[in-house]
């Protein structure tokens, strides 16, 4: 089963990347896709360490709502998982983060991670860190 669920953040991480780039995540409905990924009551969780520390998106539209907000003053906003790491009810994802401002040009980067707990097949929390050592820790991995 934990194979499926590195399969289905792989997969989680491609349609957010595809709907990002395409200025979609505002209508997250009209991703069947994404929808499949997530659980109904899914919980999105503002990155600790981050801005958003604290801010819980709970069910898709909020969840999408979250994400959009997120979104709103990045020209470009990627993602892109480094490791995918199988702890058996979650994946850690070390992710190298990208942005530059929409308005500022400013551009940012950092490693980050994210810690996603599957339920049934389908995303049900996902919590990210700006310190992929406290991710790995939250699990009780070795740094």
């Amino acid at each position: 089963m934990s194979r499926d669920n590195v399969e289905v953040v792989r997969r989680l991480y491609a349609e957010l990347r595809t709907l990002t780039a395409a200025g979609g995540l505002g209508d997250l409905s009209a991703n069947r896709a994404l929808l499949d990924l997530l659980d109904p009551e899914v919980e999105w969780h503002g990155t600790i360490g981050g801005l958003a520390e604290g801010v819980v998106a709970r069910g898709r539209e909020e969840a999408a709502w979250f994400m959009l907000e997120d979104s709103q003053e990045w020209e470009e906003l990627i993602f892109e998982p480094m490791e995918l790491i199988d702890t058996g009810d979650a994946v850690v994802v070390l992710q190298h983060e990208r942005r530059r401002g929409r308005q500022s040009g400013v551009e940012l980067e950092a490693d980050t991670a994210a810690v996603v707990r599957l339920r049934d097949g389908r995303v049900w929390r996902c919590q990210g860190y700006m310190d992929q050592a406290q991710a790995l820790r939250s699990v009780g991995l070795p740094e």
